[in-house]
């Protein structure tokens, strides 16, 4: 049963003047984000807007809205295939379980400057 969705933009060219910002990448991105990210070289900009719009889609899939200025226990990760997945930390680990989110669908798409992600959330029942 669907619990939630979740879709979110963000502008690349945003993501491209806060790549250099220690503060913002280790405030909103895990280490290992991080490192994907500046793993990515010229597309690292629309590679961090994708993960960022994809944590802000999970938010709005389990209806919270960012409930800790820490997005980086929201992790998106990415399999061997480059098909990305979300590993929760904390306190969104906590809302999930309390929900009955057994699991979520993440797609995350760039095109025209913008990055978006949708996020479905499935209940357990």
């Amino acid at each position: 049963m669907i619990a939630g969705i979740g879709i979110d933009l963000c502008e690349i060219s945003r993501m491209e003047k806060l790549l250099e910002n220690d503060h913002f990448l280790t405030r909103y991105f895990s280490q290992e984000e991080q490192d994907y990210i500046h793993g990515k070289g010229k597309t690292a900009a629309q590679t961090m807007a994708g993960i960022y719009a994809a944590k802000e889609a999970l938010v709005k899939a389990l209806g919270c809205g960012i409930i800790t200025a820490d997005l980086s226990a929201v992790d998106v990760t990415h399999d061997k295939y480059g098909k990305p997945s979300y590993v929760l930390q904390g306190e969104y680990a906590r809302l999930a379980e309390d929900k009955r989110v057994s699991s979520f669908y993440l797609s995350i798409t760039h095109d025209g400057g913008m990055a978006a992600a949708v996020c479905v959330a499935e209940r357990k029942d």
